[in-house]
């Protein structure tokens, strides 16, 4: 491992992946690979299936046809993955601050301290501010936040940058080039430009919607 790999080298793999809700077709069957240390951005329409996808790959919704693998990764070395949605899950009556402290202990820790993380994200100076006045692209960065006390090497984004302004955009590139700089992976989906560190760092996968 290079001195800032931190993640073992994992692979994700997927083959004529058919994925839906309910039994309804979502989306045409997908084939992917992502190698340690790049994302894989995924774009289309509205209704392609692009969350559909994520939660399929968080083993939250079965696929209907195919598979996929995760290469390299011990089950006894714990949990492997987030997924952040697109719904923030922000206990409006706690502070910014508990509510990170709240994530880091349902999900471990071994990662940034949370005044750190809150930090990093531009939070820190609404640490004891009740969650639920924070604004949407707030909600956002907090969280993000989660991702950052609890270090996994398989990142799940939807919309990362969903109500983030200018400066958030670019916050969403930083912690993941950073994930990528410790060897993880990042799937996102997103409709808007994610800037990385360099070229070579992602690839896209563009979704259709079923026939």
């Amino acid at each position: 491992m290079s001195p800032r790999q931190v993640f073992p080298a994992l692979s994700l793999h997927a083959q004529a992946l058919q994925c839906g809700r309910g039994g309804t077709v979502l989306g045409r069957p997908v084939d992917l690979a992502v190698a340690p240390g790049t994302a894989l951005l995924l774009r289309g329409p509205n209704g392609a299936g692009k969350t559909t996808l994520l939660l399929t790959l968080a083993g939250v919704v079965e696929p209907l046809e195919g598979n996929f693998a995760l290469r390299g990764w011990d089950p006894d070395e714990g949990p492997v993955l987030h997924f952040c949605g697109h719904r923030n899950a922000v206990k409006p009556r706690l502070s910014v601050r508990e509510n990170l402290q709240f994530w880091a202990q349902v999900n471990g820790g071994g990662g940034l301290a949370v005044p750190q993380a809150l930090e990093q994200v531009g939070l820190d100076m609404l640490a004891n501010l009740d969650a639920g006045y924070l604004s949407a692209g707030q909600g956002r960065r907090l969280a993000l936040a989660r991702l950052l006390v609890s270090p996994r090497p398989l990142w799940l984004l939807d919309e990362p940058t969903a109500a983030l302004d200018r400066d958030g955009h670019a916050l969403v590139g930083r912690l993941i080039d950073g994930q990528l700089d410790a060897g993880g992976l990042v799937i996102a989906a997103t409709h808007d430009a994610i800037a990385l560190a360099g070229p070579g760092r992602a690839t896209t996968l563009t979704l259709e919607r079923a026939p």
